[in-house]
């Protein structure tokens, strides 16, 4: 686990147009309460151990205990289907122990709602979250992205109202 917050900027060419951009709202977007729940399922009773929501592409990108090499991707509609869940069997982390507890899940996902809503402009993209080492990496419209852990996200949530908006 890094010892840092890492913030690595990406394309210049994106960030040249970043304040030319507005977010496009997905289907995530207008379900995000319901995909949240899901990934929240996922990640407490069904074995999943590393989620990756694609906000933007509405995919879901999950890496279960039981075969911890293979992840598996879901898509769009795919996702927020009646008995989505049911093709899962409940699991545990295959006797890992998570770092982020079912009330750290409920945070981290309050604050990613608010941080791919509440901007126009610079909002999240995707989210990565591991239950076992307790990182997290995001990408942000402007390219940036992060890679920082749960703790050190959760002290510093001041600064994540306006993520990279230095544009050089």
């Amino acid at each position: 686990m890094p010892q840092r917050w890492l913030q690595i900027k990406g394309d210049p060419s994106v960030r040249a147009f970043l304040f030319e951009q507005q977010r496009v709202e997905s289907l995530f977007d207008t379900s995000i309460d319901q995909v949240h729940a899901l990934v929240t399922a996922l990640l407490t009773r069904k074995g999943v151990f590393h989620a990756k929501i694609h906000y933007s592409s509405s995919q879901l990108t999950c890496w279960f205990a039981r075969d911890p090499f293979c992840y598996e991707k879901f898509l769009r509609e795919e996702v927020l289907e009646e008995g989505f869940l049911d093709r899962f069997p409940d699991a545990d982390h295959a006797g890992r122990t998570p770092v982020i507890d079912a009330a750290g899940i409920d945070r981290l996902l309050g604050e990613f709602r608010r941080l791919r809503l509440t901007d126009e402009t610079i909002y999240l993209r995707n989210v990565a979250v591991n239950l076992i080492n307790g990182m997290i990496n995001m990408s942000f419209s402007c390219d940036g992205t992060h890679y920082i852990d749960h703790k050190t996200f959760f002290a510093k949530l001041d600064n994540f109202e306006t993520l990279d908006t230095e544009i050089p």
